[in-house]
């Protein structure tokens, strides 16, 4: 699955009413009763006894009629100037069903029982039924290993351009979302500058380790990633209970050897395994286990406990937005019977092989300029052992506002 970019549908065609198409209009209280309109672009619809189906663009959609009331977008229902509903879901009646129904060429009429008119666009019941987001994507994203990010020449922002130019963010965050990295270069070697820089995409999250931290291997904290260690690939605060969004990093200086940055598309490997092994990816999936910080170093005193499933999913169609794995400070698992344990360490072990798949890695020797953007809730970091002072400097960044950031500028995310 190279691509989980949300299907392109043909919204609009050569349509006719329902009136135009001369359909009789009849009522069976227990039975189906149908309008069609026929045409190379056809729209079905049948009042069912528990809902309204629809079959447009391809797609035979099912709505709910409490949720067809509820979604009206009238002056009276819907604010449009500030896109909050104004009906009292509450006050809509759970056996509500229309008195009157017609579609024409682009969309619905439904005339409710209290003689109020409610218009959906067929595009937009399209695009917010439950069958086109079962089929689509919510986040466009290109799945990578080594070779198929090389081979994309992804660019880098440049800094000049990105902190003064809309369209250079909007290049750097359409690549963030669809590879969950991305680079800006020639960015002054400071924790200032880098500190710009991120601003400029959103807001700086700040943790117990600070709000922007510059760090040495001088294990000043209780974590292995302050010192010379080599470190296995991870996501990062696994132990909260929503681990960061966005993790910033730039290699002040380097005066040594060693020390690239690993650097693997966690969205990759569980595809891989939900092709592979579909019911050990639902377990990993489903199945929530602990991870643990406990700091006692100085004077940090911490101890953080993060609950969730190796794999975040929607349910309505298995997309991964979140994968949570750290060997490092997965804590005693006691959130699993012990007829699912042998079952869990399976799926896992098979998770752990894909990323460690010589062709998933990929390799990033960080430079004093270059500040490296890492999408924390897919992308896993790790670093080789090296010898000699290596500074770096970063922070982590509100996911939320990164998103925001992306939409403002027309991206879908």
């Amino acid at each position: 699955m190279m691509s989980l970019a949300r299907t392109l549908i043909n919204l609009r065609g050569p349509l006719r009413s329902a009136s135009q198409a001369g359909c009789k209009r009849t009522i069976i209280r227990s039975q189906r009763w149908q309008h069609t309109i026929p045409q190379a672009t056809t729209c079905n619809w049948q009042l069912l006894d528990d809902c309204f189906e629809l079959s447009y663009g391809g797609l035979v959609m099912h709505f709910d009629y409490v949720w067809l009331r509820d979604h009206c977008r009238s002056a009276s229902c819907y604010n449009s100037k500030t896109n909050q509903r104004n009906l009292d879901t509450a006050s809509v009646d759970l056996t509500i069903r229309p008195a009157k129904t017609r579609v024409d060429e682009e969309n619905l009429f439904l005339t409710w029982p209290d003689g109020h008119v409610t218009r959906y666009g067929l595009s937009w019941l399209v695009e917010n039924s439950y069958e086109g987001q079962k089929r689509g994507a919510v986040q466009p994203r290109l799945l990578w290993n080594s070779e198929i990010y090389t081979k994309a020449k992804v660019p880098s922002a440049s800094w000049e351009k990105f902190m003064s130019c809309d369209d250079e963010l909007k290049k750097f965050l359409r690549n963030f979302l669809l590879y969950g990295i991305a680079f800006v270069e020639d960015v002054p070697a400071t924790l200032e500058a880098t500190e710009t820089a991120t601003q400029r995409v959103s807001l700086i999250r700040e943790t117990m380790y600070g709000r922007m931290w510059n760090f040495t291997s001088d294990f000043s904290r209780g974590d292995t990633a302050y010192t010379k260690l080599a470190l296995d690939r991870h996501t990062d605060t696994s132990y909260f209970q929503e681990p960061c969004g966005i993790q910033v990093f730039h290699c002040l200086r380097h005066e040594g050897t060693g020390g690239r940055t690993l650097l693997v598309d966690g969205f990759y490997a569980a595809d891989k395994v939900l092709q592979q092994s579909p019911e050990e990816f639902e377990l990993l999936s489903r199945i929530p286990i602990k991870h643990e910080y406990i700091e006692s170093v100085g004077h940090h005193r911490n101890h953080m406990i993060g609950i969730g499933p190796v794999l975040n999913v929607y349910p309505w169609n298995n997309e991964v937005y979140m994968i949570r794995y750290n060997n490092y400070d997965r804590a005693v698992i006691n959130t699993v019977p012990h007829d699912v344990v042998q079952r869990w360490y399976m799926a896992h072990r098979q998770l752990t092989a894909e990323l460690r798949r010589p062709e998933n890695e990929l390799w990033v020797k960080l430079k004093p300029g270059k500040v490296l953007f890492i999408d924390n809730w897919r992308v896993l970091h790790g670093r080789e052992s090296f010898t000699g002072l290596r500074q770096l400097c970063g922070c982590y960044l509100t996911r939320d506002d990164v998103l925001n950031t992306a939409r403002a500028l027309g991206l879908q995310a």
